[in-house]
């Protein structure tokens, strides 16, 4: 995504807690921040990308977090996949500071990002969505989904993640039923893939789990992530997500084993053993 915004033309400062992964785009012209604070302190536009409510709370509003000395009038965009009500809430912390805030996570994983072909899925006010379609345009040709006001970007993105879940846990436990079945999965994965199930997903994540491919594009303890903080929304409307919670389980086996760390496709290791 940074490199995105380089390649368009806007000036960029970067930072990333490892701090390794900034200094390849001083070579591109972006200068590389010491913290999100300094990172932040005379943008126009700030935007984060991190795993979770935890490393959001940390990036915005720790010690040096970018809000210690942002801009007035700054335009604020989270893209993690964080839980709405922490979306909710530090989208009044950017309004107490005087700046414009969305919740705008993206669907697509790194081939995406790295094209520029990212949906971003906002939650804010509409007036705020268009400020920030430059930037968006030059990180996701496939535009910006205004969901409605702060959360609701980061609530879409939790049902589309776990849709994704569920799809990965059905689409591991078939593959290891052909297997054990003694079915070619050469001959019978494309069945799937060809027929009525066979969504992007399906297709993509079900060739990488027959090659044994886990490079990360979407890390499996990211998937256990969003599954948890969709089965906690659900919960805030008196939804159960049965599905999302039948995933989860098998997502959990995955815990404290190397899989967790390998790209979700890796769940069908977890079953397979």
């Amino acid at each position: 995504m940074a490199r995105r915004l380089v390649a368009t033309g806007f000036p960029v400062a970067v930072w990333n807690r490892s701090a390794d992964k900034a200094q390849a785009f001083a070579a591109l012209g972006a200068r590389v921040a010491e913290s999100p604070e300094d990172a932040a302190a005379t943008a126009e536009v700030v935007l984060s990308m991190v795993a979770d409510d935890a490393a959001s709370l940390e990036v915005w509003c720790g010690a040096h977090g970018a809000l210690s000395r942002i801009r007035h009038g700054a335009l604020l965009i989270d893209s993690s996949t964080i839980s709405p009500p922490w979306a909710v809430e530090l989208s009044g912390r950017a309004t107490a500071h005087g700046c414009d805030f969305l919740d705008a996570p993206v669907t697509g994983s790194r081939v995406q990002a790295a094209s520029g072909d990212l949906l971003f899925v906002a939650g804010g006010d509409a007036r705020v969505v268009d400020r920030a379609r430059p930037v968006f345009a030059a990180m996701g040709s496939r535009g910006v989904v205004h969901a409605g006001p702060a959360g609701s970007g980061a609530r879409l993105k939790l049902i589309n993640n776990f849709v994704c879940g569920v799809q990965a846990a059905a689409l591991a436990e078939a593959i290891v039923l052909m297997e054990r079945g003694g079915l070619n999965l050469a001959t019978a994965l494309p069945v799937l893939q060809d027929g009525a199930p066979g969504s992007p997903l399906v297709k993509g994540v079900g060739n990488r789990m027959a090659a044994r491919d886990y490079s990360v594009n979407f890390m499996l303890g990211h998937m256990r992530k969003d599954l948890s903080y969709a089965i906690a929304e659900g919960q805030r409307h008196g939804v159960s997500l049965e599905t999302a919670r039948t995933a989860l389980t098998e997502f959990d086996r995955a815990a404290g084993t190397p899989w967790n760390d390998a790209d979700f496709a890796a769940l069908v290791e977890v079953l397979r053993q």
